[in-house]
């Protein structure tokens, strides 16, 4: 996702009638959330064990900071340390970075902290696609090939198409519905999609919403990047396992993980309690460099399988396609940029909020942002950085 710019004067001005817009300019004002944005909103509580797990601090922190590398951008190659590029990167909030499972380095800055929550905005898709696999694991979703209208059969008389569309197009976001993640208003299809991801930022009935969507193409035919298709995933993940996202999500994942703090998912409404699988759960950095740690194990954790190693096969594999974008993750081979030869992949959303795994250098990486504002595109910067991390 973009910085979320939705709520302009006037497109309230054309749009009266949209009581998410509205809401959305009192509760996050013209500029769209922030990363704090979730204390002011609905929200359930993924909760946490009384057990709990802690990276190590390694003895010796790491010493490429002063380290010149290469950042490859389209046409040009800079180089500079990663100390300099945090200096230029006035925006980072936070990085955590875990090389060899103990923290070598970390930086908070502001008004963050280890111990405060962020929200990771579109992150928040890679974390559905773990508990969509886990949800696989354990039998309550046969097949990601699955037609959505097996979870969801209210959908069948709405639109043939929806028989067609099946939990794969989901999480590669080729879903072929006539929905759009558009931030910017120059014409009145631009108000229309503006409007929609303000019904589902703000809106109280995600379902509503969902059972009226169109389809623009067939579902595989093309891919678009849409939030609703996360929304999507998250509502046949709770039907078919017959849990709340967040109970769901702690059972199989906060608490296995140790995770030393309880997280937050925004919802629709207390009514409906439909969670915002898309893009709002807010937890802090260290848990969420817990869950890259999992991938990086291969679904393992302290001896216990918590998703299966194929599933996280087949998010890390290279997709060359869309910007290498599968599974509700990104590989490094995208828009021009050089692929090193034993690159990572990444979890990325809107104030570049990453969370970065290379299984070559066993290496996670975490950054919290304030906003879009970068000199640099951080996976990459990242990526070029383990490039001269020693395995």
């Amino acid at each position: 996702m973009k910085s979320i710019k939705i709520l302009a004067l006037a497109v309230c001005v054309l749009a009266v009638s949209s009581c998410s817009i509205v809401r959305g300019l009192k509760t996050d004002g013209k500029g769209g959330p922030d990363i704090f944005s979730f204390e002011q909103r609905e929200h359930d509580t993924i909760a946490n064990g009384e057990q709990h797990f802690r990276f190590p601090v390694a003895q010796k922190k790491a010493d490429w900071i002063d380290t010149t590398y290469f950042y490859n951008k389209p046409h040009r190659c800079d180089s500079m340390t990663f100390g300099e590029a945090l200096a230029k990167e006035s925006q980072t909030q936070g990085i955590v970075i875990i090389h060899n499972d103990s923290i070598v380095y970390e930086l908070y800055k502001g008004d963050f902290s280890a111990n405060r929550m962020a929200t990771i905005f579109s992150v928040s898709k890679s974390i559905t696609s773990l508990l969509c696999g886990i949800a696989i694991d354990d039998g309550y979703i046969h097949s990601i090939d699955d037609p959505v209208t097996e979870y969801l059969p209210e959908l069948k008389k709405k639109d043939p198409m929806w028989l067609k569309l099946t939990i794969r197009h989901l999480l590669d976001m080729r879903s072929g519905l006539d929905f759009e993640d558009t931030y910017e208003f120059t014409t009145l299809k631009d108000l229309k999609m503006i409007n929609a991801m303000a019904r589902l930022n703000y809106g109280h009935n995600i379902m509503r919403q969902i059972t009226g969507l169109k389809f623009r193409c067939e579902p595989g035919t093309q891919r678009r990047y849409e939030s609703m298709t996360s929304a999507i995933l998250g509502v046949i993940i709770e039907r078919a396992s017959g849990k709340r996202y967040a109970d769901y999500l702690s059972e199989r994942v906060w608490k296995p993980l140790g995770m030393e703090h309880p997280a937050l998912v925004n919802i629709d409404s207390r009514k409906h309690d439909f969670a915002h699988t898309f893009g709002d759960i807010a937890l802090t950095i260290k848990d969420l460099a817990k869950i890259g740690q999992l991938y990086l194990k291969n679904g393992m954790w302290e001896g216990r399988r918590i998703v299966s190693e194929d599933w996280i096969r087949q998010t890390a594999d290279c997709d060359t396609s869309y910007h290498g974008y599968h599974f509700n993750w990104y590989n490094i081979n995208y828009e021009g940029f050089i692929r090193p030869q034993y690159s990572g992949y990444y979890a990325l959303g809107i104030c570049e909020q990453v969370l970065y795994v290379n299984p070559h250098k066993n290496l996670v990486i975490v950054r919290i942002g304030k906003s879009n504002s970068c000199p640099t595109i951080l996976p990459v910067l990242l990526d070029q950085l383990s490039c001269t991390w020693p395995e």
